[in-house]
């Protein structure tokens, strides 16, 4: 199958790419570069069944030749980003998002939307299963990623029925692995970062609320179970397994032997007090769950971000 990835030159895009072809499709990668990272593509540039167009979705998509499917991964996803960028978010995830659907249908392919478990906003259902509608501040300092991905996925439904377009809406909950920013601003990265350079982990808040995390390699192959069935979503994908703030600092602390204290700053305006996945669709539906452990994980996470901040590692 031709696969076009947008948003491929990102965290997630750049490892569905190298899993697809993997598989022995072909890719076309489609990034702005505006948060993504042409590094990010080493691995797979000189593959002859990958290609890559810099291009904008927000301001139309071209693509030659026949197309199969339309994975729509384009969009500033960490909250440094979608805070230097929240005019760009917004337009991704609505006139992109509508980009990405007409070329689907002009070629009569499936397409893919990667949503995220923000729609959920701060949920005051544990675990949100997908029948949740959500408990989002429209107007606050997270909601131009929220209502973007809100938007592209009521786009999705909308221009799917209208259309009879074969469509997928994957909610994504947290993931992390090699390829994330060091400055990212998530929690993860930032805690790994700082513990390998000796400065203090922050924590926002008392470290008493709930993040699910996911390892990179079990949320693709969830992404391509999803691709591949008969299931149009949403879905959530993501652990089921939550972890305190405060246990995630000592787990990274002790992996890398770091002495690094912690340093408690404020909780940050409609900061979600707990995120965990329901992914009793996924499991039923697709027969998907994470597998790899989170210290596992961690540990190769850790791996990574400790060659990356060598001098001259990247």
């Amino acid at each position: 199958m031709r696969i076009v990835v947008t948003g491929g030159a990102g965290f997630l895009g750049s490892h569905l790419c190298e899993a697809l072809l993997a598989r022995g499709h072909t890719v076309l990668c489609v990034d702005n570069l505006l948060t993504g990272s042409l590094s990010n593509l080493d691995s797979i540039s000189g593959n002859p069944g990958f290609t890559f167009s810099q291009q904008d979705i927000s301001d139309g998509l071209m693509v030659a030749g026949k197309v199969d499917y339309v994975l729509n991964f384009a969009s500033p996803a960490s909250p440094v980003d979608y805070g230097r960028f929240p005019l760009e978010t917004m337009l991704v995830g609505s006139s992109g998002t509508l980009n990405c659907l007409k070329l689907a249908r002009s070629h009569g392919a499936r397409f893919l939307m990667a949503s995220t478990s923000e729609v959920y906003g701060d949920p005051l259902v544990n675990p949100q299963p997908e029948s949740y509608w959500g408990n989002v501040n429209p107007v606050g300092p997270r909601s131009v990623y929220d209502e973007a991905k809100r938007f592209s996925e009521a786009l999705t439904v909308a221009y799917g029925k209208s259309f009879a377009l074969d469509v997928r809406i994957a909610r994504i909950f947290n993931t992390y692995g090699p390829r994330m920013q060091n400055e990212d601003g998530r929690v993860v990265p930032n805690f790994i970062c700082q513990a390998l350079q000796g400065q203090p982990l922050t924590v926002y808040g008392d470290g008493t609320q709930t993040r699910s995390f996911c390892y990179v390699s079990d949320l693709i192959s969830g992404i391509i179970r999803l691709m591949d069935s008969g299931v149009e979503g949403p879905v959530n994908l993501g652990n089921p397994d939550h972890t305190t703030v405060l246990e995630l600092a000592q787990m990274v602390l002790q992996l890398t032997g770091s002495r690094s204290q912690l340093n408690f700053l404020p909780l940050p305006q409609d900061d979600p007090r707990q995120r965990q996945p329901d992914i009793s669709h996924a499991k039923g539906l697709l027969h998907w769950q994470p597998e790899i452990e989170l210290e596992q994980g961690l540990a190769l996470t850790i791996s990574y971000f400790a060659k990356k901040l060598q001098p001259g590692g990247g």
